[in-house]
């Protein structure tokens, strides 16, 4: 089964009242291209992160985001600033010397005041771990994405595939009266003209002529190109590289039986049979 490099996956898990939110997106790439977007608490796992999307994933450019928000249903850690709230005591000490107003600030003050009271800034243990199976987690919905998308492109392939032999078979067909057709008319024409010819030199000419017609090998290697592209497509593993190549060489074959066609026929099936290729080519640059 192909896989495209088109993909979208979401995955949320809770964790010690913390809501970790997984996002990929990813889109065709020559290569792989991995970036992380990571809070600050676990931007240290970025390495260990990175390594375990660049084992599971082919090629792409994949864009890994991940958010860490408080659950609704859980409290904030807090912690008191002590060094702050003794500073704070001992200012109003001070200011009670001063003016012979000695006063003890009132709790509920002091806690109001800002940074006296700070939500903890440490990371819940563990948190690492939890991203990890998250990521691993988001990586299996992203492949199985990419999976689907890749089955919709293998129909695509594979449809286009049948029009190629279609028209290559028609080809075929209409090859040995045209054959016929062109020498007919090479011989009325000398006729026409009214001389002797040498009937030697004559069948030579014939015979290059239907020579230069001659487009069976070009059918030939289109249908086992086709056939060829039938077999990668169901392959497990990744082809992209392998489909692009295959893509060239039909593209090839198109050509010169376009550059040999003398009837406008053949002609036309040749230039339907470029944009069958130019089709399947677009959609192979998205194929991992």
């Amino acid at each position: 089964m192909i896989r495209s490099m088109t993909g979208y996956a979401r995955h949320e898990q809770a964790f010690a009242g913390e809501v970790l939110t997984w996002e990929a997106r990813s889109v065709n790439h020559r290569f792989l291209e991995v970036s992380f977007r990571l809070p600050e608490p676990l931007r240290a796992a970025e390495t260990g992160l990175r390594t375990k999307a660049q084992q599971r994933l082919g090629r792409g450019k994949v864009d890994l985001t991940l958010r860490l928000e408080r659950s609704a249903d859980s409290a904030p850690a807090l912690a008191l600033n002590e060094p702050l709230l003794l500073r704070l005591q001992a200012l109003a000490d001070q200011v009670g010397t001063l003016t012979g107003q000695h006063q003890r600030l009132p709790v509920r003050e002091l806690l109001r005041w800002p940074g006296v009271v700070e939500e903890r800034a440490e990371p819940p243990p563990g948190l690492a771990e939890a991203a990890e199976a998250g990521l691993d987690a988001l990586l299996s919905g992203l492949i199985e994405a990419r999976e689907r998308e890749g089955a919709r492109l293998a129909e695509a392939l594979a449809a286009r595939c049948d029009g190629i032999e279609a028209l290559a078979s028609g080809i075929a067909g209409r090859m040995p009266a045209l054959r016929t057709r062109q020498l007919e008319r090479l011989r009325e024409r000398v006729a026409r003209l009214g001389v002797e010819v040498d009937e030697g030199r004559l069948e030579q000419e014939l015979a290059l002529l239907a020579t230069r017609m001659d487009v069976a090998e070009e059918l030939d290697r289109l249908q086992a190109h086709v056939a060829e592209l039938r077999d990668i497509l169901g392959r497990e593993e990744p082809v992209g590289r392998r489909l692009d190549f295959l893509i060239q060489e039909l593209n090839r074959e198109a050509n010169t039986l376009g550059s040999k066609s003398t009837d406008t026929e053949v002609t036309r099936d040749a230039v339907e049979l470029k944009v069958l290729i130019e089709q399947m080519r677009e959609q192979v640059q998205n194929v991992e």
